[in-house]
């Protein structure tokens, strides 16, 4: 039996999260990637076990002025990314936020990764990783180190996130609601194994710099 999962990213401007669903979905990566200014759809297949998964991606914008849009995206979502850049402190309080906004809107059942970004930057680091380990058990997410740009971790991270989902669906009896609501509202984004799908959130020009958020 294979299950759907619906999986929304959120994280700040330029912290990476559009390299790392290119890098996991497509095994690409581009150091001049623009920043979202959309909401992105993305769509990955893996079996964990003996399961057959369908992870359903949402790459949302993390421009301040898109925030107040994000429960379109991530009201029935089944698991949350939460991406902060290793060498920018304030991505990382930003996480706080998001943890609290995801609670609030899609409630405690929400599985959760803290992905610190830009793994290969070290000598650049702002946030210690004990410092983010600790906050991740506090709110009941798992830590992953990544790096869009090596690969490093970046499987690992979703694979984490999906033994997460499919460990509460066994324990409800199968998927979860959002999984099931998911599936109807991203039919028409994309469909299959990994294709990509765009949702405009702004009415704003397409054009954003080039200075590239992943580096």
């Amino acid at each position: 039996m294979s299950l759907s999962f619906k999986v929304v990213l959120l994280g700040e401007g330029r912290v990476g999260k559009t390299c790392l669903c290119l890098r996991y979905v497509q095994n690409s990566f581009s150091p001049d990637q623009e920043s979202t200014i959309q909401a992105t759809y993305l769509d990955k297949r893996l079996n964990v076990g003996k399961r057959s998964v369908k992870l359903m991606i949402w790459d949302t914008a993390g421009q301040e002025r898109f925030h107040a849009l994000g429960p379109i995206y991530y009201r029935d979502a089944n698991g949350a990314l939460l991406v902060y850049d290793i060498t920018d402190r304030d991505s990382f309080t930003k996480v706080r936020h998001w943890v609290k906004e995801l609670r609030k809107i899609v409630g405690k059942q929400i599985i959760l990764v803290i992905a610190g970004n830009k793994a290969d930057m070290e000598k650049k680091r702002q946030v210690e990783e004990a410092e983010a380990e600790s906050y991740a058990q506090s709110v009941g997410a798992v830590h992953v180190l990544t790096s869009a740009k090596t690969g490093k971790n970046v499987e690992t991270a979703f694979l984490e996130l999906t033994k997460g989902m499919l460990k509460q669906a066994n324990a409800a009896g199968g998927p979860t609601s959002g999984a099931s609501s998911s599936s109807s509202s991203s039919s028409s984004a994309a469909s299959g194994g990994s294709q990509r799908g765009f949702v405009d959130i702004s009415n704003e020009s397409q054009q954003s710099s080039k200075s590239g958020c992943c580096s």
